[in-house]
């Protein structure tokens, strides 16, 4: 763990209760370089905001750095454990390190796995050390419970039955 993540994750968190507060989802996210220790972009989660259901936070912070030649040298600091989606922005951004509030209430590990297979430094931020990461976990679970529709929608509406049917041949 790195000094400056418990600051940076606390702005994070400071993001997240702001979309929450407005009536979206509490998820925030903090671009960082890594070199200079500043903040390149930061924002929140805006599906209810905006209406638009792929601005996580870490894409509004993503969005917010605007163009760079490149991430090579940046840490993406974010309150919940980042979806496929953000997963696959920040690998194919070259981000080479995510630090993470919140992975209790994420389904399972797999994009920490997907991450770390393409060689980015993930970091757990651990509750009993961290006030941010336990901040993060108690408002994710907290918006598990008082908005589970929305919660569930932002992870896009949950698996598809289509998807889980066993195939069947043509004819039958």
């Amino acid at each position: 763990m790195d000094d400056h993540d418990e600051q940076y994750l606390a702005r994070a968190l400071a993001l997240a209760r702001k979309g929450y507060d407005e009536g979206g989802c509490p998820i925030g996210a903090v671009l960082v370089d890594a070199d200079r220790r500043t903040v390149l972009g930061e924002g929140h989660n805006a599906l209810v905001q905006e209406g638009n259901p792929i601005l996580h936070g870490e894409m509004a912070a993503l969005r917010a750095a605007g163009r760079m030649t490149h991430r090579h040298r940046t840490t993406m600091v974010t309150t919940l454990q980042p979806c496929f989606m953000c997963a696959g922005a920040i690998a194919m951004f070259g981000i080479p390190r995510v630090v993470i509030g919140d992975t209790a209430n994420a389904s399972s590990d797999e994009t920490i796995r997907f991450l770390r297979a393409r060689g980015i430094e993930v970091v757990v931020m651990d509750p009993s050390k961290s006030a941010a990461a336990a901040g993060c976990i108690e408002l994710g679970a907290r918006a598990r419970r008082e908005r589970p529709d929305l919660w569930l929608e932002d992870w896009g509406g949950g698996p598809n039955p289509a998807l889980s049917r066993p195939a069947t041949s043509p004819g039958r």
